[in-house]
Protein backbone atom coordinates (compact mmCIF):
# COMPACT_ATOMS: atom_id res chain seq x y z
CA UNK A 1 0.00 0.00 0.00
CA UNK A 2 0.58 3.83 -0.09
CA UNK A 3 -0.75 5.75 2.31
CA UNK A 4 -2.70 8.02 -0.12
CA UNK A 5 -4.12 4.60 -1.66
CA UNK A 6 -4.72 2.74 1.87
CA UNK A 7 -6.92 6.17 2.42
CA UNK A 8 -9.35 5.72 -0.63
CA UNK A 9 -9.61 2.24 -0.03
CA UNK A 10 -13.09 0.51 0.25
CA UNK A 11 -12.73 -1.35 3.79
CA UNK A 12 -13.01 -5.23 3.27
CA UNK A 13 -16.41 -5.85 4.51
CA UNK A 14 -17.92 -2.92 2.34
CA UNK A 15 -16.19 -4.15 -0.59
CA UNK A 16 -17.08 -7.66 -0.09
CA UNK A 17 -21.01 -6.60 0.13
CA UNK A 18 -20.40 -4.76 -3.09
CA UNK A 19 -19.13 -7.29 -4.77
CA UNK A 20 -21.56 -10.11 -4.13
CA UNK A 21 -23.92 -7.72 -6.65
CA UNK A 22 -21.89 -8.54 -9.69
CA UNK A 23 -22.49 -12.37 -9.46
CA UNK A 24 -23.43 -13.97 -12.54
CA UNK A 25 -21.69 -11.61 -14.93
CA UNK A 26 -18.84 -13.10 -16.89
CA UNK A 27 -16.19 -10.59 -15.86
CA UNK A 28 -16.08 -7.24 -14.41
CA UNK A 29 -13.75 -4.39 -15.05
CA UNK A 30 -12.52 -2.75 -11.70
CA UNK A 31 -11.63 1.15 -13.04
CA UNK A 32 -9.33 3.06 -11.13
CA UNK A 33 -8.34 0.04 -9.22
CA UNK A 34 -5.77 1.74 -7.40
CA UNK A 35 -3.59 -0.68 -5.36
CA UNK A 36 -6.61 -3.28 -5.76
CA UNK A 37 -8.51 -2.76 -2.65
CA UNK A 38 -11.85 -3.60 -4.07
CA UNK A 39 -10.70 -5.67 -7.11
CA UNK A 40 -9.51 -8.05 -4.03
CA UNK A 41 -13.32 -8.83 -2.99
CA UNK A 42 -14.34 -8.53 -6.65
CA UNK A 43 -11.72 -11.32 -7.77
CA UNK A 44 -13.09 -13.72 -5.43
CA UNK A 45 -15.94 -13.24 -7.13
CA UNK A 46 -15.60 -13.30 -10.46
CA UNK A 47 -12.68 -12.70 -13.21
CA UNK A 48 -11.79 -9.27 -13.38
CA UNK A 49 -9.93 -6.66 -15.21
CA UNK A 50 -8.05 -3.91 -13.17
CA UNK A 51 -7.31 -0.56 -14.84
CA UNK A 52 -5.71 2.52 -13.96
CA UNK A 53 -3.50 5.29 -15.07
CA UNK A 54 -1.07 4.55 -12.64
CA UNK A 55 1.94 1.37 -13.18
CA UNK A 56 2.94 1.72 -9.68
CA UNK A 57 -0.81 0.93 -8.30
CA UNK A 58 -1.32 -1.40 -10.94
CA UNK A 59 1.93 -3.31 -9.32
CA UNK A 60 0.51 -2.54 -5.33
CA UNK A 61 -2.68 -4.63 -7.00
CA UNK A 62 -1.32 -7.35 -8.55
CA UNK A 63 0.74 -7.97 -5.41
CA UNK A 64 -1.89 -8.11 -3.43
CA UNK A 65 -4.16 -9.79 -5.10
CA UNK A 66 -1.05 -12.60 -5.71
CA UNK A 67 -0.60 -12.54 -1.84
CA UNK A 68 -4.30 -14.02 -1.48
CA UNK A 69 -3.39 -16.95 -4.62
CA UNK A 70 -6.45 -14.78 -6.89
CA UNK A 71 -3.86 -13.32 -9.63
CA UNK A 72 -5.04 -16.37 -12.00
CA UNK A 73 -8.31 -14.21 -11.54
CA UNK A 74 -7.11 -10.73 -12.79
CA UNK A 75 -5.73 -9.05 -15.56
CA UNK A 76 -4.15 -5.50 -15.43
CA UNK A 77 -3.98 -3.00 -17.82
CA UNK A 78 -2.78 0.55 -17.69
CA UNK A 79 -4.71 2.65 -19.36
CA UNK A 80 -6.21 6.90 -18.74
CA UNK A 81 -10.13 6.40 -18.24
CA UNK A 82 -10.59 9.48 -19.70
CA UNK A 83 -9.29 8.35 -23.51
CA UNK A 84 -12.30 5.95 -23.25
CA UNK A 85 -12.31 2.36 -22.41
CA UNK A 86 -10.13 -0.40 -24.33
CA UNK A 87 -13.31 -2.75 -24.85
CA UNK A 88 -15.68 -4.10 -26.68
CA UNK A 89 -19.30 -3.67 -25.85
CA UNK A 90 -21.38 -6.83 -24.65
CA UNK A 91 -21.85 -8.69 -20.93
CA UNK A 92 -18.75 -6.73 -19.45
CA UNK A 93 -19.81 -5.01 -16.13
CA UNK A 94 -17.98 -2.16 -14.68
CA UNK A 95 -17.20 -1.05 -11.26
CA UNK A 96 -15.66 2.83 -11.44
CA UNK A 97 -13.90 4.10 -7.79
CA UNK A 98 -12.93 7.74 -9.21
CA UNK A 99 -9.78 9.42 -7.49
CA UNK A 100 -11.83 11.73 -4.54
CA UNK A 101 -8.03 13.37 -3.72
CA UNK A 102 -6.29 16.06 -5.45
CA UNK A 103 -2.75 17.37 -4.19
CA UNK A 104 -3.10 15.26 -1.45
CA UNK A 105 -6.63 17.03 -0.04
CA UNK A 106 -9.88 15.75 -0.58
CA UNK A 107 -12.46 17.12 -3.25
CA UNK A 108 -16.29 16.88 -2.28
CA UNK A 109 -18.08 18.05 -5.95
CA UNK A 110 -18.21 15.21 -8.22
CA UNK A 111 -17.00 17.69 -10.97
CA UNK A 112 -13.74 17.83 -8.84
CA UNK A 113 -13.23 13.93 -9.28
CA UNK A 114 -10.55 11.96 -11.68
CA UNK A 115 -12.25 11.16 -13.66
CA UNK A 116 -15.15 13.74 -13.13
CA UNK A 117 -18.26 12.18 -13.15
CA UNK A 118 -19.52 13.49 -16.38
CA UNK A 119 -17.54 10.46 -17.93
CA UNK A 120 -20.38 7.84 -16.95
CA UNK A 121 -22.58 8.98 -20.14
CA UNK A 122 -19.85 8.03 -22.25
CA UNK A 123 -19.57 4.61 -21.00
CA UNK A 124 -23.37 3.81 -20.09
CA UNK A 125 -24.00 3.86 -24.00
CA UNK A 126 -21.96 0.57 -24.15
CA UNK A 127 -21.95 -0.94 -20.38
CA UNK A 128 -25.21 -0.42 -18.76
CA UNK A 129 -24.19 -2.54 -15.27
CA UNK A 130 -22.28 -0.10 -13.77
CA UNK A 131 -21.28 0.75 -10.22
CA UNK A 132 -19.92 3.87 -9.04
CA UNK A 133 -18.01 4.48 -5.84
CA UNK A 134 -19.11 7.70 -4.29
CA UNK A 135 -18.13 9.87 -1.05
CA UNK A 136 -20.85 9.49 1.61
CA UNK A 137 -21.53 12.81 1.86
CA UNK A 138 -22.03 13.25 -2.07
CA UNK A 139 -24.32 16.17 -2.93
CA UNK A 140 -27.65 14.76 -3.65
CA UNK A 141 -28.44 17.57 -6.26
CA UNK A 142 -25.27 16.98 -8.27
CA UNK A 143 -26.55 13.20 -8.85
CA UNK A 144 -30.21 13.83 -9.33
CA UNK A 145 -29.90 13.35 -13.38
CA UNK A 146 -28.98 9.84 -12.98
CA UNK A 147 -31.60 7.48 -13.41
CA UNK A 148 -29.57 4.75 -11.16
CA UNK A 149 -30.04 3.52 -7.27
CA UNK A 150 -28.49 5.29 -4.47
CA UNK A 151 -26.87 3.10 -2.01
CA UNK A 152 -25.40 4.61 1.64
CA UNK A 153 -23.65 1.81 3.23
CA UNK A 154 -22.78 2.23 7.01
CA UNK A 155 -20.56 -0.23 9.20
CA UNK A 156 -20.67 -0.73 12.71
CA UNK A 157 -22.49 2.59 12.74
CA UNK A 158 -20.58 4.26 10.75
CA UNK A 159 -20.98 5.93 7.51
CA UNK A 160 -18.77 4.28 5.06
CA UNK A 161 -19.34 4.89 1.07
CA UNK A 162 -22.27 5.89 -1.21
CA UNK A 163 -22.78 3.72 -4.68
CA UNK A 164 -24.65 4.67 -7.93
CA UNK A 165 -25.61 1.37 -9.15
CA UNK A 166 -26.76 1.62 -13.04
CA UNK A 167 -28.93 -0.95 -15.09
CA UNK A 168 -29.32 -4.40 -14.46
CA UNK A 169 -27.54 -3.21 -11.22
CA UNK A 170 -29.76 -1.34 -10.14
CA UNK A 171 -31.97 -2.85 -7.27
CA UNK A 172 -34.21 0.21 -5.75
CA UNK A 173 -34.20 3.73 -6.09
CA UNK A 174 -32.73 4.76 -2.48
CA UNK A 175 -31.26 2.07 -0.09
CA UNK A 176 -29.49 2.28 3.46
CA UNK A 177 -27.46 -0.90 3.90
CA UNK A 178 -26.04 -1.28 7.78
CA UNK A 179 -23.06 -4.01 8.49
CA UNK A 180 -22.25 -6.68 9.00
CA UNK A 181 -25.32 -8.09 8.16
CA UNK A 182 -26.23 -6.44 5.26
CA UNK A 183 -30.00 -4.92 6.90
CA UNK A 184 -31.29 -2.95 4.07
CA UNK A 185 -33.86 -0.37 4.12
CA UNK A 186 -35.18 0.83 0.64
CA UNK A 187 -37.52 3.39 -1.06
CA UNK A 188 -39.03 2.00 -4.88
CA UNK A 189 -39.23 5.32 -6.29
CA UNK A 190 -39.00 9.06 -5.51
CA UNK A 191 -42.60 8.79 -4.68
CA UNK A 192 -41.93 6.66 -1.56
CA UNK A 193 -39.45 9.40 -0.51
CA UNK A 194 -42.01 11.78 0.14
CA UNK A 195 -43.88 10.50 2.50
CA UNK A 196 -44.12 12.40 5.66
CA UNK A 197 -44.71 11.61 9.12
CA UNK A 198 -46.87 12.86 11.92
CA UNK A 199 -45.54 15.20 14.67
CA UNK A 200 -45.74 14.62 18.26
CA UNK A 201 -44.45 15.57 21.71
CA UNK A 202 -41.65 13.02 23.18
CA UNK A 203 -43.14 9.54 23.72
CA UNK A 204 -41.53 7.05 25.90
CA UNK A 205 -39.29 5.93 23.76
CA UNK A 206 -36.31 7.46 21.28
CA UNK A 207 -34.93 6.65 18.26
CA UNK A 208 -31.40 7.66 16.80
CA UNK A 209 -31.49 7.11 13.20
CA UNK A 210 -28.27 5.06 11.67
CA UNK A 211 -26.27 7.37 9.07
CA UNK A 212 -26.83 5.29 6.61
CA UNK A 213 -30.64 6.03 6.74
CA UNK A 214 -30.51 9.71 7.39
CA UNK A 215 -28.17 9.91 4.32
CA UNK A 216 -30.40 7.76 2.10
CA UNK A 217 -33.37 10.06 3.15
CA UNK A 218 -35.14 7.25 5.02
CA UNK A 219 -36.19 7.87 8.02
CA UNK A 220 -40.04 8.31 7.13
CA UNK A 221 -39.78 5.03 5.50
CA UNK A 222 -38.21 3.81 8.99
CA UNK A 223 -41.00 6.00 10.88
CA UNK A 224 -43.34 3.93 9.35
CA UNK A 225 -41.72 0.41 9.42
CA UNK A 226 -41.68 0.91 13.52
CA UNK A 227 -44.77 2.98 13.62
CA UNK A 228 -43.19 6.32 15.14
CA UNK A 229 -43.55 9.93 14.40
CA UNK A 230 -41.35 12.99 14.89
CA UNK A 231 -40.68 15.44 17.10
CA UNK A 232 -40.30 18.42 14.18
CA UNK A 233 -40.42 18.00 10.24
CA UNK A 234 -36.56 18.94 9.96
CA UNK A 235 -35.26 16.65 12.49
CA UNK A 236 -34.03 12.93 12.17
CA UNK A 237 -35.29 12.02 15.94
CA UNK A 238 -38.32 9.55 15.85
CA UNK A 239 -40.50 8.82 19.06
CA UNK A 240 -42.99 6.10 19.91
CA UNK A 241 -44.78 5.15 23.24
CA UNK A 242 -44.33 1.21 22.19
CA UNK A 243 -40.90 -0.13 21.83
CA UNK A 244 -39.93 -1.79 18.48
CA UNK A 245 -36.54 -3.64 17.69
CA UNK A 246 -35.31 -2.13 14.61
CA UNK A 247 -31.32 -2.63 13.96
CA UNK A 248 -31.55 0.85 11.61
CA UNK A 249 -31.75 2.70 15.02
CA UNK A 250 -30.27 3.31 18.19
CA UNK A 251 -32.99 3.25 20.77
CA UNK A 252 -33.51 5.62 23.96
CA UNK A 253 -36.10 5.52 26.89
CA UNK A 254 -37.18 8.62 27.81
CA UNK A 255 -36.70 9.99 31.39
CA UNK A 256 -38.17 13.54 31.22
CA UNK A 257 -37.88 16.45 28.44
CA UNK A 258 -38.60 20.37 29.24
CA UNK A 259 -38.32 23.11 27.02
CA UNK A 260 -34.96 24.50 26.96
CA UNK A 261 -34.04 26.93 29.26
CA UNK A 262 -30.52 27.30 30.59
CA UNK A 263 -31.45 28.54 34.50
CA UNK A 264 -34.69 25.90 34.53
CA UNK A 265 -32.53 23.22 33.02
CA UNK A 266 -29.49 23.56 35.37
CA UNK A 267 -31.73 23.58 38.48
CA UNK A 268 -33.61 20.16 37.18
CA UNK A 269 -29.78 18.93 36.73
CA UNK A 270 -28.58 19.64 40.47
CA UNK A 271 -31.57 18.28 41.44
CA UNK A 272 -31.27 15.18 40.28
CA UNK A 273 -27.70 15.27 41.16
CA UNK A 274 -26.18 14.55 37.83
CA UNK A 275 -22.69 15.68 37.71
CA UNK A 276 -22.03 14.15 34.18
CA UNK A 277 -23.42 14.93 31.18
CA UNK A 278 -23.16 13.04 27.35
CA UNK A 279 -24.81 16.07 25.32
CA UNK A 280 -26.04 14.86 21.50
CA UNK A 281 -27.93 17.64 19.69
CA UNK A 282 -29.87 18.02 16.37
CA UNK A 283 -30.87 21.20 14.84
CA UNK A 284 -29.56 22.95 17.74
CA UNK A 285 -27.07 25.84 17.78
CA UNK A 286 -25.62 24.88 21.17
CA UNK A 287 -21.97 23.40 21.15
CA UNK A 288 -22.09 20.84 23.67
CA UNK A 289 -18.55 21.49 25.47
CA UNK A 290 -19.71 25.40 26.17
CA UNK A 291 -23.17 24.11 27.36
CA UNK A 292 -21.67 21.66 29.94
CA UNK A 293 -19.59 24.47 31.48
CA UNK A 294 -22.21 27.23 31.74
CA UNK A 295 -24.26 24.38 33.86
CA UNK A 296 -21.90 24.30 36.85
CA UNK A 297 -22.71 20.31 36.93
CA UNK A 298 -22.75 19.01 40.70
CA UNK A 299 -23.49 15.28 41.79
CA UNK A 300 -22.30 11.46 41.71
CA UNK A 301 -25.03 10.92 39.13
CA UNK A 302 -24.53 10.87 35.01
CA UNK A 303 -27.05 11.08 32.49
CA UNK A 304 -27.04 11.50 28.47
CA UNK A 305 -29.44 14.77 27.39
CA UNK A 306 -30.40 15.53 23.91
CA UNK A 307 -31.07 18.93 22.34
CA UNK A 308 -33.44 19.46 19.40
CA UNK A 309 -36.66 20.77 18.70
CA UNK A 310 -40.05 20.16 19.26
CA UNK A 311 -42.54 21.97 16.20
CA UNK A 312 -39.66 24.29 16.12
CA UNK A 313 -39.17 25.21 19.84
CA UNK A 314 -35.65 24.19 21.41
CA UNK A 315 -36.58 21.61 23.85
CA UNK A 316 -34.15 19.45 26.12
CA UNK A 317 -34.41 15.50 26.38
CA UNK A 318 -32.87 12.92 29.25
CA UNK A 319 -32.93 9.19 28.02
CA UNK A 320 -31.45 5.91 29.02
CA UNK A 321 -30.13 4.23 26.06
CA UNK A 322 -31.54 0.59 25.86
CA UNK A 323 -29.56 -2.37 24.68
CA UNK A 324 -29.14 -3.08 21.30
CA UNK A 325 -32.21 -5.12 19.96
CA UNK A 326 -31.00 -6.86 16.96
CA UNK A 327 -27.31 -7.01 17.17
CA UNK A 328 -25.98 -7.62 13.59
CA UNK A 329 -24.53 -11.19 12.29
Amino acid sequence: WTREALEQASSYPVATYRAARYRGYPRVADLGCSAGGDALALAEVLPIIGLDQDAGRLALAQANLTALELDARAHWVRADLRAGLPFLTGSLALFFDPARRAAGRRVFSVKDYQPPLEILSDWLRHFPALGVKLSPGVDHREIQQYRAELEFISLRGELKEAVLWFGPLQTAHRRATLLPGGRTLQASSTQALQTSLPLSDPGQFLYEPDPAVLRAGLVAALGEQIQAAQLDPDIAYLTADQLCATPFARSWQVTDWLPFQLKRLRQYLRQRRIGRLVVKKRGSPLEPEQLIRDLRLEGENQAVLFLTHLRGKPIAILADELPVAAKPD
